[in-house]
């Protein structure tokens, strides 16, 4: 069969881009349609800060009946795209129907389109925004997905494998139970080695000064990330409106900041599960859409489970026991007994990443979902033979000594 790629440009066409998913979907009891309006602030140059230095462009497929049975979108972040050592673009929010001729069709569009905005690269399926969001494909643990995180049709990963996309990275999510049991002991020691310093010191967000608040978690967030494999700075708006975004939901329980003496080092940030109350909302967020949402949460109290979205210490501050010492100030709290969630799905971590894989993994968390970063590069021969996967990040500290820091 043959397919037509359409591009989205109108209100019908952008009806059949979201409820494509709803068809494919359709009988999967363990996927959860997320918000409509969450996924099309990405779309919205009025609500997503990176069309300032980007653009973006979706389409559909459709078969010779008319029947929508794909879509995707190709973006280009030109702040980005020259810190690889291609200039790479990005494709993203792709479903499609089991059929390698409708997903070779979409994917060849994107390549098309990124080439003619000057990329020699895409990387897929990522989002056209910040990596807490709509990153990676789904290619183990094909359970209820996370708030913010892919689900994704088994299937999908060989679509992406057979057209010639390479693993850049994997992503692992880890899980644990909210309990005291499975840390390791030199865990337990460096966090009290911490604590016993009077330079370090922790505080709770405080939501009264939530502008202040997006500042300090800037701050730290460019430190511990900025050109890191394509990260570019996160400017004020961006931090203004990640937290915007938050207000809602936050529990200042579960955010928590680290300084050492007057600098801000480190955070901790934490939401509730709220997919477990998006699930009854089937995509939608009218007026009562939200009151029900409310009750569920605020009343009710249906989330169980704590979802870490982003965790960072800051490079010369790394690997002194600082990442211990701030999990377990958090742990003052959720091992008391009025605090109700059951486990944590602690925040996904790279590959390229082995310093905080083998941090989760001293804390108790197990890996229960991996998604996947797919890279191509658009000359057949580099792909074949120069692909190379992202590069770990190291282990960095200050000039003086550990024993300065302690």
């Amino acid at each position: 069969m043959n397919y037509s790629i359409i591009e989205v440009t109108d209100k019908k066409l952008e009806v059949e881009f979201y409820d494509i998913q709803s068809r494919l979907y359709r009988g999967d009891l363990h996927w959860i349609r997320p918000l409509d309006v969450e996924i099309k602030r990405v779309f919205d140059p009025k609500k997503n800060k990176m069309f300032l230095h980007g653009k973006l462009c979706r389409w559909i497929a459709q078969d010779d009946d008319g029947k929508t049975v794909g879509r995707v979108a190709a973006f280009v972040d030109y702040d980005t795209a020259g810190l690889n050592e291609q200039p790479t673009g990005g494709m993203g929010f792709f479903e499609c129907i089991n059929d390698v001729n409708a997903a070779f069709a979409l994917f060849e569009q994107c390549k098309l389109w990124l080439k003619m905005n000057g990329m020699a690269a895409m990387d897929g399926p990522v989002n056209f925004g910040s990596r807490e969001k709509w990153w990676g494909l789904l290619v183990d643990g094909f359970t209820e997905p996370s708030y913010g995180m892919n689900y994704h049709l088994p299937y999908y990963k060989d679509l992406f494998e057979l057209y010639g996309f390479k693993n850049y990275f994997y992503q692992y999510s880890y899980l644990r139970p909210v309990n005291a049991e499975n840390l390791s002991p030199l865990f337990k020691e460096k966090a009290e080695r911490t604590a016993r310093n009077p330079e370090y010191h922790f505080r709770h967000i405080n939501t009264k000064k939530l502008k202040r608040e997006a500042e300090v978690f800037r701050y730290i967030y460019n430190k511990s990330w900025v050109n890191h494999s394509g990260i570019k700075e996160m400017s004020e708006a961006e931090a203004a409106a990640l937290v915007k975004d938050l207000k809602p939901v936050i529990d200042k329980r579960l955010i928590i900041f680290l300084y050492h003496n007057d600098e801000p080092i480190g955070f901790f940030v934490q939401i509730p599960e709220i997919n477990q109350i998006i699930k009854y909302l089937n995509g939608k967020f009218s007026f009562f859409h939200k009151l029900k949402f409310l009750y569920l949460l605020k009343v009710k109290k249906v989330c169980t489970r704590i979802v870490s979205l982003i965790f960072a210490i800051v490079p010369e501050y790394r690997g002194f026991g600082l990442e211990s010492a701030l999990v377990m100030e958090f742990a003052k709290t959720a091992f008391g007994k009025k605090f109700s969630y059951k486990d944590i799905d602690l925040t996904w971590v790279g590959d390229f990443n082995p310093l905080m894989m083998r941090f989760q993994e001293q804390i108790g968390g197990k890996i229960y979902k991996t998604h996947a970063t797919y890279r191509l590069l658009f000359d057949d021969e580099k792909q074949k033979n120069e692909f190379s996967r992202c590069p770990k990040m190291g282990k960095s500290r200050k000039t003086n000594d550990s024993e300065s820091k302690q």
